[in-house]
C-alpha cells in the first residue's frame, strides 16, 4: 500500500487530550503523512462548534453588531487548546487577524473556513508538520465546481518529505477569494488530498467505528457494517447516514482509492471498508437509512402519458420556484415529485396554482410530513424476494406505505410513509434483514 490520508473529524481535535490521539495514530504507521483537520468541535454535550460561532460571527459583523461574544468564546477555545499542546505558535495574533477580518466585511466562506485554518495550524505546529493552506491548492470554477488542476496544484504542494496538515472544507474561487464545500465538506477535502498524492488508502477519523446497519438511537443494537461499497454509502448517506459527507466518494472513486472509517477514540476498531465492490452475500441488504421531513405533490389526468413534455413542464413549475426535488414516482395518468419540506415550505398554495394553470390536471395534492426509508444493498438486483420482504415487514408493522421507488440500478428500494410511522418502519425493515 501507498500513502495514507487521513482526515480527522472535529471532535479528533476538540482538545489537547483528542489532538494527543492524533499524534499516536499518526507515529502508529509511517505511511500517514497526510493530515486533513476540521475545525474544533464539540468537548461536550452543551458546547457549541467553532464553525458555528464563526457563522454566527459573521451574521452579527454583517448586521452591524457587536461579534464580542462568540467570537471570545472562539478565541479561547483555541488558545486554551495551543497553550496545553506547548506549541510555539503566536495563536493570539493569527486570531485578532480573524476578529478583524470578520469585523471588517470577509465574507460568510471565510469566516466560516478559519476554523479549520486555526486547527490545522495548531495541529502543523505540535506535529512539526509542514502547513498547506488549502486556498493555494483546492481550486474551484467560476460556478463553484471542483476545478480538475486542484489535484496537479496539491500534488505540487505536497511533495517531499515529512508530516503535511491541510484544513479541511475550503478551497479558492478563480479570483483567489475562498469558498467553503458544503457541511461536513472537510470529509471531501480529505478525498481530494487522497486523490491528489494517489493515496493508498483514505481514513476518515470520527468518534464512530464506522457505518452501522440502522441508526443506533432508533435500533440501539444495530450490527456493524465491515464493508460497503461506493454506490451504496452514496445511497446510505444520501438517505440519512451521516458518519461521511456523502459528496466525498467522487474524488476517489476514479483511481479506486478504498476509504476506511475509523474511530479516534477506539482506533482498534476494525471500522468500516468502502470499497469499489463487495461480496454482496447473503441478503443482499447492506443497510437501512433513512429522513424526515418531505412533502408530495401529487399530479393525475387523464391520458398524462400521452401528453408530450408533461414531466419536463412539471419539473419547470419545481425549478421555477427555486426548489429541487428527491424523487418522482410516475404512473400513466399520475405523477408525484417528492420535495424536502424546508424547500417547498410557504410556496404551496403558489405551486398548486401555477400546476392547475399550465397543466390543467384533474387533480393535484400536497401532501407534507412524509419520511423517506431506503433498503440499500448491491446484491438485491440478484435475490428473489426482496422486495417482497420489505412489503411484509411492513405491513405487519401496521405501517401503510404512501410512496414506493425503485430505480432500474437495483441497489435500493425507497419507501415513503408517514413520519409518525417513520421508526416503526426502521425497526421492522432492519429486522426482517438483520
Amino acid at each position: 500500500m501507498g500513502s495514507i490520508v487521513c482526515k480527522f473529524g472535529g471532535t479528533s481535535v476538540a482538545d489537547a487530550g483528542q489532538v494527543r490521539k492524533i499524534e499516536t495514530i499518526l507515529r502508529a504507521d509511517p505511511r500517514r503523512r497526510y493530515v486533513v483537520v476540521s475545525a474544533l468541535g464539540k468537548r461536550k454535550k452543551d458546547d457549541q462548534k467553532v464553525t458555528d460561532l464563526l457563522y454566527l460571527c459573521h451574521e452579527l459583523a454583517h448586521a452591524g453588531l457587536d461579534i464580542s461574544e462568540p467570537f471570545h468564546i472562539v478565541r479561547d477555545r483555541h488558545l486554551e487548546l495551543a497553550r496545553d499542546l506547548g506549541v510555539n505558535l503566536d495563536v493570539a495574533s493569527l486570531l485578532e487577524e480573524v476578529r478583524q477580518q470578520t469585523q471588517g466585511g470577509a465574507s460568510r466562506d471565510f469566516v466560516a473556513s478559519r476554523g479549520e485554518y486555526l486547527s490545522a495550524r495548531i495541529l502543523a505546529a505540535y506535529l512539526r508538520a509542514h502547513f498547506i493552506d488549502a486556498g493555494d491548492g483546492i481550486l474551484f470554477t467560476p460556478d463553484g465546481r471542483l476545478d480538475d488542476r486542484t489535484y496537479d496544484r496539491l500534488a505540487g504542494l505536497l511533495r517531499g518529505d515529512g508530516l503535511f496538515v491541510v484544513p479541511g472544507f475550503y478551497g479558492a474561487n478563480p479570483d483567489g477569494s475562498l469558498r467553503a464545500f458544503p457541511r461536513g465538506g472537510s470529509d471531501i477535502s480529505g478525498a481530494v488530498v487522497a486523490r491528489a498524492v494517489r493515496a493508498g488508502a483514505y481514513e476518515n477519523w470520527t468518534d464512530v467505528s464506522g457505518f452501522l446497519m440502522a441508526d443506533p438511537r432508533i435500533v440501539p443494537d444495530a450490527r456493524p457494517i465491515r464493508e460497503v461499497t461506493y454506490r451504496e454509502l452514496r445511497e446510505l448517506a444520501y438517505m440519512g447516514a451521516t458518519v461521511l459527507q456523502d459528496e466525498a466518494i467522487f474524488p476517489v472513486r476514479q483511481l479506486r482509492i478504498p476509504i476506511h472509517i475509523r474511530n479516534t477514540n477506539a482506533p482498534d476498531d476494525p471500522g468500516t471498508l468502502v470499497l469499489p465492490s463487495r461480496d454482496a452475500s447473503g441478503t443482499g441488504v447492506i443497510g437501512i437509512a433513512g429522513k424526515r421531513g418531505f412533502s408530495m405533490v401529487y399530479i393525475e389526468k387523464a391520458l398524462m402519458n400521452k401528453e408530450h413534455g408533461f414531466g419536463r413542464k412539471v419539473l419547470e413549475i419545481v425549478e421555477s420556484h427555486g426548489m429541487s426535488y428527491e424523487h418522482s414516482p410516475t404512473g400513466i395518468d399520475s405523477m408525484s415529485v417528492v420535495i424536502e419540506d424546508e424547500e417547498i415550505a410557504g410556496k404551496e398554495e403558489a405551486v398548486r396554482q401555477d400546476i392547475q394553470r399550465i397543466l390543467e390536471p384533474d387533480r393535484v395534492d400536497i401532501t407534507p410530513g412524509l419520511a423517506l426509508i431506503a433498503t440499500v444493498g448491491e446484491g438485491m438486483a440478484y435475490r428473489v424476494g426482496v422486495a417482497a420482504r420489505v412489503f411484509t415487514a411492513l405491513a405487519q408493522a401496521g405501517v401503510n406505505v404512501r410512496i414506493i421507488d425503485q430505480g432500474s440500478s437495483e441497489i435500493n428500494i425507497i419507501v415513503g410513509v408517514d413520519q409518525k410511522d417513520y421508526e416503526t418502519a426502521v425497526k421492522a425493515l432492519y429486522k426482517a434483514f438483520e
